[in-house]
């Protein structure tokens, strides 16, 4: 039977393995949503690594130890072979819960600028104090997967975010990379789908 294991709690396995080879990271997705506007479900950890050729081998066996097989030649396939946003996929093998991590790659100047950053936030237990993407990162990576998409999921993060983080968002780094990206069309859908969504009576 599979074993019981909440995503929180895998999520600290995971970066545990990280950890273990002092890597630089941050948390994306739901739960570094979660760090700053309202929870929801998700099916899956997403987490950003910067990891060192030379540590590609304990990151393997990091995994390993807790049940997420890796391999190293798989891993460092995606250095040598960069193929865009494509995250390597690990498996817990006793729950099945999933971890989608994004290895920084050169030629990637908006995850540079996101890991110069990210916040480290307590998230509670099992999480403990972590580092997650900033606010306005997580919008522009949410924006790009709408763009790509088109999916609700992503309309409602950024509505949450745009609403929790109103008059705290840096607007002149959230202009310039929608720029930049070409995303401005999508930006002034999802700024006028937020208000809708979020828009309270004062």
């Amino acid at each position: 039977m599979p074993q019981v294991l909440s995503l929180l709690d895998f999520a600290r396995l995971v970066l545990d393995a990280v950890e273990a080879t002092e890597s630089e990271y941050m948390l994306g997705g739901a739960l570094a949503v979660m760090a700053y506007a309202e929870a929801r479900a998700t099916q899956d950890v997403d987490i950003v690594v910067n990891l060192p050729l030379d540590r590609i081998q304990d990151f393997s066996k990091e995994l390993e130890k807790r049940e997420v097989l890796i391999p190293a030649s798989l891993i460092l396939e995606r250095f040598t072979q960069p193929q865009g946003d494509i995250p390597l996929s690990g498996i817990h093998l006793h729950s099945g819960q999933r971890v989608d991590i994004f290895l920084l790659q050169k030629g990637d100047p908006l995850r540079v600028s996101a890991l110069t950053r990210k916040k480290l936030i307590d998230l509670g237990l099992p999480l403990g104090l972590v580092y997650v993407h900033s606010p306005e990162d997580l919008i522009l990576y949410k924006l790009r997967y709408f763009a790509i998409s088109e999916q609700d999921k992503h309309v409602r993060d950024i509505a949450a975010l745009i609403y929790a983080q109103r008059g705290k968002l840096d607007e002149s780094y959230l202009n310039s990379w929608v720029r930049s990206l070409g995303l401005e069309a999508y930006w002034q859908q999802l700024q006028t789908e937020a208000a809708r969504r979020w828009h309270r009576p004062e």
